[in-house]
C-alpha cells in the first residue's frame, strides 16, 4: 500500500508536470514517465520508500520551476539529496549534460542509480516503441548508445533492470 508521502510526491509531481508531455506521437502526459520510472523500480523489487518518492520527484527540479530547497522542504532531505543526485545541471550545454551523466553514474550512490536505472529502462523502452516527435532516426539511435555508455557505469545495482537494459540493448546489437 503506498504511503501518504508517497501519495503527496505523486500529487506534487502530477501539479508540477501538468502541461508537460512526451514528445512521443500521442503527447504523453509526462506524469505517465515518473509513474512508470517508480513502477519499474518496485516490480524490481525495490521497497525503499525514500527512492520510490524522489523516483516520481527525479525530474521535477530540472523540468519545473520547483527548487532543491522545496523538495528538502516539502519532503526531506534524504529525498532531496537522492533528487539532486540525479539532477542534470541545466545551466551546462546538452552534450556536457550528457557526458557527464556517462562519467558521473559510476560515482553516484546505489539508491541514485536505481533510480537512473529505471529512468533508463523507461526512456529506451519508449524509443523502441516510436521515434519521438522532431527527432531523427539517427539521433534515436545515439540516444540507445548513449543510454548504453550510462548504464554500463550503473552495473551491479539491480540485476532485474540490468537485464531488461540488456535485452533492449541486444536488439540493437548493442551488447
Amino acid at each position: 500500500m503506498a504511503s501518504v508521502d508517497f501519495m503527496k510526491a505523486l500529487q506534487f509531481a502530477a501539479y508540477k508536470h501538468s502541461k508537460q508531455r512526451r514528445k512521443d506521437p500521442d503527447s504523453t502526459p509526462y506524469v505517465n514517465h515518473l509513474i512508470n520510472v517508480a513502477t519499474i523500480l518496485a516490480e524490481a523489487g525495490i521497497k525503499d520508500e525514500g527512492v520510490l518518492i524522489a523516483a516520481i520527484l527525479h525530474d521535477v527540479v530540472e523540468d519545473t520551476d520547483t527548487t532543491i530547497q522545496e523538495v528538502e522542504q516539502l519532503f526531506g532531505t534524504d529525498v532531496s539529496s537522492l533528487v539532486l543526485e540525479v539532477t542534470d545541471d541545466k545551466s551546462l550545454e546538452k552534450d556536457e549534460r550528457k557526458r557527464l551523466q556517462i562519467v558521473n553514474a559510476r560515482n553516484t550512490t546505489k539508491r541514485a542509480k536505481l533510480i537512473k536505472l529505471a529512468d533508463k529502462l523507461d526512456n529506451l523502452r519508449d524509443l523502441r516503441k516510436t521515434t519521438p516527435c522532431g527527432w531523427t532516426e539517427e539521433r534515436r539511435d545515439q540516444y540507445f548508445e548513449w543510454a548504453k555508455l550510462v548504464v554500463d557505469n550503473l552495473r551491479g545495482t539491480n540485476a532485474m533492470m540490468e537485464e531488461k537494459l540488456d535485452q533492449i540493448f541486444a536488439e540493437r546489437s548493442l551488447v
